[in-house]
């Protein structure tokens, strides 16, 4: 396209974005306004994309990470062909493909879940990452951001990232038009500021006025001619661009325009002009289907073993048969054991230093390009990057993440390195899979059932060594239990997961010494949950006596209760968890200080066997 049509399509993409936003009665038009020409240069001129098959490895990657500004791409798909105009009216209406938002699980053109901003740029450096260096792929990465969401930390960790990583397969166009939801930005429209930010994480950046469509088409070429540095365009912009009575204007964000009409006037009226988008470059998938027969790691019974010991063996087997697993961790690796992959498998294992929100962007950046990321740091640190688990989950990503050093079982290290919130921050997340082993066998066989999972999977591991209990060949389906104690006598029954279980053993060995008999369940896979157990378990005994090193909010306890959530009496029930601020203990003190070790254990089944009535 020459300037003159470079400048009607970017027109035409404000004409429908006005008008799927008048016909949703919502949305943000001048968002999208403001971006039109940056969208149109890159549409037409740059962007190599075949959307019939938007699985092509070559493709280049598209992320729309001010995610508001949906009704641009939705006018974007519809110029190249990909929606019709029937469609793109159907914006924000129930059924419709064409969310406030947009995600993965409706449109296969969109690669990430975006909308909570800042999340974007972190996601791309994923992508380019998986490019670059797994897949060896031409392809580019373009992300189109807002100037408001720099101010976001996470930003800035994918900025330090892509600039160590040299990723010059990336780049960001900062669409910098100067007001943010109730007013003026940070920086306004100071390009030089953002330059400065950009230049100090070693990033090229142009600077240009957005909507000079020839100066954008130069500025995307010197981006693709740049080497060993990504690139951010730093593109002035005017929000609400093209009509009068709303452009620059504040207290417009997240609105239809006023008269939407009119503005279809006054933008030239409604065009039906289409880009044929150029085709990607040939290429192909490196990595390779399940080979070979899987070795897991063997120890024998009554071994110690620590959980994040035969989560780190487990992965580098794993790996060893699946060239598609990767490993990525938050500089962490020698206590989280992801240095045994690292070591195994160094091409595949990335190392995202003290940055989680970027380490988990990048885990759903490789799972976009079809990698099996497994993401591990100290389960304390993962709260941070909580929105990122939850968006992840909102675009339907496939990720595994590991927690190690959880719980007050630790020791000394006090209580900021001790996950306490983990499960209930997983449990909640929509469609996740949270599995907490007490020993090496299981933790291998989960470590290994993860990669077949759909949605979040977490996996809780344990810094302290524990008795192996199980035999190499023991299976351990996801959704299920191990009864380790039980007879026709049992008269309470304690559910027990990672290093709870062992205490619980304990104290079933000395409750039996005293003619009680304790059934004990080893729950280690905590969402879903085994209901059929669980229930069995409460007909048979009466009394249930959850123990976890965990809040007792939303952990373990909880997640027994949800196997009687169908209506049924919920049997009589005693949760033990860490209701107290820990400081610095050794692990053996840290678990009686907690009131969640044996002879806790074995106190609260003795006062619920003598209040519990006898048949």
């Amino acid at each position: 396209m020459d300037t003159a049509e470079l400048t009607d399509l970017g027109q035409q993409l404000r004409v429908d974005s006005v008008r799927a936003a008048a016909a949703a009665g919502s949305g943000h038009p001048t968002s999208s306004m403001s971006a039109a020409d940056l969208m149109a240069v890159l549409l037409a001129h740059h962007l190599r994309y075949d959307f019939d098959r938007p699985a092509h490895p070559g493709n280049d990657r598209l992320v729309l990470s001010k995610g508001h500004a949906s009704p641009l791409l939705y006018a974007a798909y519809k110029a190249a062909g990909a929606i019709g105009d029937d469609e793109l009216l159907t914006f924000r209406t129930l059924g419709s493909r064409l969310e406030g938002h947009p995600t993965p699980r409706r449109l296969p053109w969109v690669e990430t879940a975006t909308g909570s901003l800042g999340q974007g740029l972190p996601v791309g450096v994923g992508i380019a990452l998986a490019a670059l260096r797994l897949d060896r792929s031409a392809a580019r990465v373009w992300v189109l951001c807002g100037d408001s969401e720099l101010a976001e930390g996470s930003v800035w960790e994918a900025a330090e990232h892509a600039g160590h990583e040299h990723l010059d397969n990336l780049v960001a166009i900062v669409d910098v038009n100067r007001l943010g939801q109730r007013g003026p930005t940070r920086h306004g429209h100071d390009l030089d500021a953002y330059a400065r930010r950009f230049q100090a994480f070693d990033w090229h950046t142009v600077r240009v006025d957005g909507h000079d469509v020839d100066a954008v088409d130069r500025a995307c070429a010197e981006a693709l001619s740049t080497r060993g540095q990504p690139t951010a365009i730093l593109a002035r912009t005017i929000k609400g661009k093209g009509v009068a009575s709303v452009q620059d204007r504040e207290g417009l964000h997240g609105k239809p325009l006023p008269d939407a009409e009119a503005a279809i006037a006054e933008l030239g009226g409604i065009r039906g002009l289409r880009v044929r988008v150029h085709e990607p470059a040939d290429a192909r998938l490196l990595h390779s289907v399940p080979t070979g027969r899987l070795d897991l790691p063997r120890w024998e019974e009554g071994e110690e073993v620590a959980t994040r010991d035969a989560y780190g063996k487990a992965l580098a087997a794993l790996g060893t048969v699946r060239e598609d697993v990767v490993a990525l961790d938050g500089e962490v690796s020698d206590s989280t054991r992801a240095e045994y992959f690292a070591k195994a498998h160094p091409e595949r294992f990335f190392e995202c230093y003290i940055a989680e929100q970027q380490l988990v962007a990048a885990a759903v950046g490789m799972a976009t390009r079809g990698w099996v990321p497994y993401a591990s740091t100290f389960a304390a640190f993962l709260t941070r990057a909580h929105d990122f688990v939850r968006m992840a989950s909102v675009g339907g990503a496939g990720i595994n993440l590991v927690g190690s050093h959880a719980g007050v079982a630790i020791g000394q290290d006090g209580p900021s390195q001790m996950g306490l919130e983990d499960l209930a921050m997983f449990r909640a997340v929509h469609g996740s899979t949270v599995l907490y082993p007490c020993d090496a066998h299981q933790t291998a066989r989960l470590v290994t059932a993860m990669a077949g999972l759909d949605g979040i999977r977490y996996l809780r591991t344990s810094r302290g060594a524990g008795p192996v209990l199980y035999g190499p060949d023991e299976e351990f389906p996801v959704g299920g239990s191990k009864v380790l104690r039980s007879s026709g006598r049992d008269r309470v029954t304690v559910v027990a997961a990672g290093v709870t279980v062992h205490e619980a053993l304990r104290a079933a060995d000395a409750l039996a010494g005293e003619g009680i008999a304790v059934r004990v369940v080893d729950l280690y896979s905590v969402k879903p949950v085994d209901r059929a157990v669980l229930r069995r378990a409460a007909e048979e005994t009466g009394c249930l006596l959850t123990v976890e090193d965990h809040h007792e909010e939303g952990g373990l306890g909880d997640a027994v209760l949800d196997a009687f959530t169908d209506g049924r009496p919920v049997p009589r029930l005693v949760r033990l968890a860490v209701r107290t601020m820990p400081g610095s203990a050794s692990p053996r003190e840290q678990l009686h200080a907690a009131g969640i070790d044996a002879d806790a254990i074995a106190v609260s089944a003795r006062l619920l066997v003598e209040h519990a009535v006898v048949p």
